[in-house]
């Protein structure tokens, strides 16, 4: 979950918040030298700290379309899951997409999550956000980061209709069925023929 301003300030030390006080100073003043603090945030203020931080350097700069883009594209993986928690307080239309799609090819479950926060809640359309569901069981990503999923589930026939499909061809493999998928079926508010969890 990110933290706000002054709940890293309560967390972080000296060193720490002194370098993120300058480094959110330059990102408000759109100085180049901000984009280099987005990619070292980990370093100065620690991983459990970064996302936060990359989040809040975003904001600050007000980054565009095309500064998220190349921010996402060239980044490590934890650079982009930053763009991916940002898009939604950032980008008030669907043109940040691609960069969705994009880690939603992805097996890396942290960007996976990342990207089926706010942001694809609002702006992926009925058969995207339905893979993008899926793409949760596929990976073990817990459906608990899949925002909005239950005002979008609901009466989503076609939803039920592929879960049944994924679990029924789990329990044909012998497979189990993932914990989380009867209850996104149950959210549908459809019955189709049920899986059985194993």
């Amino acid at each position: 979950m990110l933290k706000t301003r002054r709940e890293l300030d309560a967390q972080l030390g000296g060193a720490a918040r002194a370098w993120l006080d300058q480094a959110l100073t330059e990102a408000a003043r759109a100085l180049p030298v901000w984009e280099l603090r987005f990619a070292s945030a980990g370093r100065h203020c620690g991983q459990d700290h970064a996302d936060s931080v990359r989040t809040l350097l975003l904001r600050e700069a007000c980054a565009d379309g095309a500064t998220l883009t190349r921010l996402y594209q060239q980044g490590t993986a934890a650079e982009r899951r930053a763009v991916l928690l940002a898009l939604h307080s950032l980008v008030g239309s669907p043109a940040a997409l691609p960069l969705l799609e994009d880690a939603l090819r992805t097996n890396d479950t942290r960007l996976v999550a990342a990207a089926v926060g706010p942001y694809a809640a609002a702006h992926l359309d009925a058969h995207a956000w339905r893979h993008a569901v899926l793409k949760c069981l596929f990976t073990g990503v817990p459906v608990d980061a899949v925002a909005d999923l239950e005002r979008r589930a609901a009466g989503d026939g076609e939803l039920a209709r592929m879960l049944a499909d994924y679990g029924a061809e789990r329990t044909a493999a012998g497979r189990t069925v993932p914990s989380d998928l009867p209850r996104v079926l149950t959210l549908t508010g459809e019955r189709p023929d049920r899986p059985e969890e194993s």
